[in-house]
């Protein structure tokens, strides 16, 4: 398959296999990817997912342009039925880490904004050439890039179809890290294996807050805000967390 899912722990890795083509997507792959996801969503094993590409020369290229492009340019293809592999979906509130390695281009790009946390190669280059084709990044782009970064870093971006290296993503919050090459996915897989060992009904709150409170009015982002956190409290795992912090304080 082009779309490998391991899980090790509470880590499940999926990966974008296919090298020889720089994991560009094909039609089948967009739609093993939303599986991938759907079931590491399903499994409450799964506490966090790492997204990665095979080989060293490509997180990934994009859309196919032998398949999956033409389908969408000729109206074989809605673009919705990407949603689930962009993570465009109510409800997945896992932590996900991106580990990036040469191109990541289109799709790619687009795909990785789906991420949380993202670590790139120092030689990682990063592209959206959509609109030098006479078409928009309509992969969640549109919407995810000018909320998560400036908004003139997100047009710079968009609008002028350049590529930019992995530093030159990381000044403008793109990327969290950058690494060597060689050290990128053991340093992805060691940062989900720390974070895993943590709450798993916090991490998730975290990012249910995260994705869904930024643009609500003030006054009922901060009711909601309450909401989740009067949740949190009364969970299992803050109950057990803050009896633990108790024994520890009669111990000292």
């Amino acid at each position: 398959m082009a779309i490998d899912y391991r899980k090790d722990g509470a880590v499940a890795t999926i990966r974008l296999n296919r090298p020889e083509k720089l994991n560009a997507m094909t039609l089948a792959m967009y739609e093993d990817l939303g599986n991938a996801f759907a079931e590491a969503g399903r499994d409450n094993g799964v506490n966090v997912v790492v997204l990665t590409g095979a080989g060293d020369r490509a997180f990934c290229v994009g859309a196919d342009l032998t398949e999956s492009i033409p389908a969408l340019a000729e109206g074989r293809f809605d673009i919705s039925e990407w949603d689930p592999a962009h993570l465009k979906v109510d409800g997945f509130h896992k932590p996900v880490i991106s580990a990036i390695r040469g191109l990541c281009i289109g799709a790619g790009f687009e795909i990785m904004l789906a991420t949380d946390i993202r670590i790139a190669a120092t030689d990682a280059q990063f592209q959206l050439p959509e609109a030098s084709h006479g078409f928009v990044p309509a992969g969640g782009t549109l919407v995810r890039l000018v909320r998560q970064i400036a908004y003139a870093h997100a047009m710079e971006i968009m609008i002028t179809t350049e590529r930019f290296s992995a530093a030159e993503m990381q000044v403008r919050g793109v990327v969290n890290r950058v690494v060597p090459a060689d050290q990128v996915e053991p340093e992805a897989q060691a940062l989900a294996e720390r974070i895993a060992k943590l709450s798993t009904s916090a991490l998730q709150t975290i990012k249910e807050a995260a994705l869904t409170l930024q643009h609500l009015p003030l006054k009922e982002a901060f009711h909601r805000e309450a909401e989740l956190g009067q949740r949190s409290f009364m969970s299992d795992d803050a109950r057990r967390g803050l009896a633990a912090f108790a024994n520890r304080g009669k111990r000292n």
